[in-house]
């Protein structure tokens, strides 16, 4: 309860400078978890050369994005805003919670977003065959199905949809071992990936 205490006290500090600090170019967010917060720790620069800010919470679910993103989002008046979000909900980190509640929390930011006229980038969950942490799981089959209600509400609404999963998934349905030595978490060369998908689409 501490730790997350801190990470809160910590990103509440944080939003009070950005919002307090000029910038003449309007900051991308990446709204996410542990796969959004330990990709600055990897490569700092892609952040600051790129003008992101960096908003993943480890262990966070859509719910409790869902919860922040008004305070992480909305009030940074970001031009854009990236959503890589639901492998936690997979996991159970909250409990259980079926894929359409995750995906409608998905839908319920982009909402928000898209009202604070905020351009969104929708992004495909990680591959995943099994989780660490919570090993009685099988989370393969699910990981595919959500990344198909996401690309494809991106896909009618128009919203462009970063697919990390086709260019790291293996042969098992899970993460390339060359791009992530966890299952789950991305390595340097897993996140030089995304970071190339990432750019190529923002620059369209």
């Amino acid at each position: 309860m501490k730790k997350d205490l801190d990470i809160l006290k910590n990103n509440d500090e944080e939003n009070d400078f950005l919002t307090q600090t000029p910038n003449h170019k309007k900051p991308i967010v990446l709204m996410g978890d542990s796969i959004t917060e330990f990709w600055k720790a990897n490569n700092e620069s892609f952040f600051s050369s790129n003008n992101f800010i960096n908003k993943g919470i480890s262990g966070q679910t859509t719910t409790q994005m869902l919860l922040r993103f008004r305070q992480d989002v909305i009030n940074l008046t970001p031009s854009k805003v990236v959503i890589l979000a639901g492998i936690n909900d997979i996991a159970e980190n909250t409990g259980p919670i079926t894929l359409e509640a995750i995906f409608e929390n998905i839908v319920s930011m982009v909402e928000l977003a898209k009202t604070n006229k905020i351009k969104v980038v929708l992004c495909a969950v990680i591959p995943s065959n099994a989780f660490y942490w919570n090993p009685k799981l099988q989370p393969a089959d699910k990981v595919i199905t959500l990344n198909k209600m996401i690309n494809a509400y991106a896909t009618i609404n128009k919203i462009p949809f970063v697919d990390y999963y086709t260019a790291m998934v293996d042969n098992n349905k899970g993460l390339n071992k060359k791009y992530g030595d966890d299952g789950v978490h991305p390595n340097r060369n897993g996140y030089k990936i995304m970071e190339s998908l990432l750019l190529k689409v923002l620059n369209n």
